[in-house]
């Protein structure tokens, strides 16, 4: 290669460098909105190959159908929690002077009991400070959601309509032999269909375990707070104890030692032990992933894209570990 045409490809190489950098800065806010695109496609591409390629149906209106299916899917479980919250608020009174002595009673127990005092005047400053924030940011996350289910919706419909041209043009630029290219591919719709039914059907078992032990021992708002430990259940290394172990300390101070008692003990028996269960059970069916894996991609993950981090964050580290593999394979055994 002449020093001309060297120019040319590194020149080009860092031309498509600082653009998709970027163009990555400025759409990093779409990110939770493609990469669900993605997940979706990698699970629903088989359906509209089959309505096109077997049944023979118009691209545009098989795209329209999944699309359709897609955001049914979607749009059941956001309505459901929706609906709960809305009926959490409708009784809700807003008057504050109601709310005066339950606070000061529970302020009054927290200090008989610890001995710290919760009505002092540092605390009241900060939460009152921080209550214009939290609303703020509240309704920041609200239409960050909103706009990046658009994007999703959005993405998806093109994604469905070129799909094997995309496919196809994704495997040719791969750096990779075709053995090793099958590989990366298998891997990564291995994984992201592992991770993208395994783990919200963790959380949904794990969440409704824990639903029957609020319960049985008497939580106030058992339905609520299973549906919080659903989503708890999707945080690493703590998961589901964010929920359960403010309980547990709401029922000791409030003297129902006997409910504190079980509910500690079903959680750390019963709800802790059928995630580990239900995990290894699903990974080992769906992708043999081993659970540091799992674990650490997640961790990884949701620092870098949030949500969607707990499909795509154990995705990056498998594909990290399997490019290390191709390298070794490649190029150290074969001098060897």
């Amino acid at each position: 290669m002449n020093a001309k045409a060297q120019y040319s490809k590194y020149s080009l190489i860092i031309i498509i460098l600082v653009l998709g950098v970027m163009i990555f800065m400025r759409l990093s806010h779409f990110i939770n909105g493609i990469l669900g695109a993605l997940t979706i496609y990698i699970l629903l591409r088989r359906q509209m190959f089959c309505l096109t390629d077997k049944k023979h149906m118009k691209r545009c209106i098989a795209a329209s159908l999944i699309l359709g299916e897609a955001a049914l899917c979607f749009l059941i479980p956001i309505s459901l929690i929706v609906w709960l919250l809305v009926i959490k608020l409708e009784n809700i009174n807003l008057n504050p002077q109601t709310y005066i002595p339950a606070i000061e009673n529970l302020a009054d127990l927290i200090h008989q009991k610890t001995g710290y005092n919760v009505l002092n005047k540092e605390n009241i400053s900060f939460i009152a400070s921080s209550l214009p924030k939290l609303g703020q940011l509240l309704v920041g996350n609200i239409s960050h959601f909103i706009i990046n289910i658009a994007v999703m919706l959005l993405m998806l419909f093109f994604m469905l309509m070129e799909g094997k041209k995309m496919e196809i043009y994704f495997y040719e630029i791969l750096p990779f032999t075709k053995e090793d290219k099958k590989d990366v591919l298998v891997s990564i719709k291995r994984i992201v269909r592992s991770n993208a039914i395994g783990i919200p059907l963790v959380a949904v078992i794990q969440g409704g375990t824990a639903m029957i032990g609020y319960f049985i021992f008497g939580v106030p708002n058992p339905i609520f707070f299973g549906f919080l430990s659903c989503f708890a259940s999707i945080i690493p290394v703590v998961g589901i104890g964010l929920v359960w172990a403010p309980l547990i300390a709401y029922l000791v101070l409030t003297g129902d030692l006997e409910h504190a008692i079980g509910l500690g003990a079903y959680s750390i028996v019963i709800t802790t032990n059928i995630d580990n269960l239900m995990r290894f059970i699903l990974q080992k069916k769906l992708a043999n992933i081993h659970p540091l894996i799992t674990i650490f991609g997640v961790i990884i993950g949701l620092s870098l894209f949030g949500f969607m981090g707990i499909i795509f964050g154990p995705l990056i580290l498998s594909v990290f570990i399997l490019c290390v593999n191709i390298f070794k394979k490649e190029y150290l055994d074969r001098e060897k």
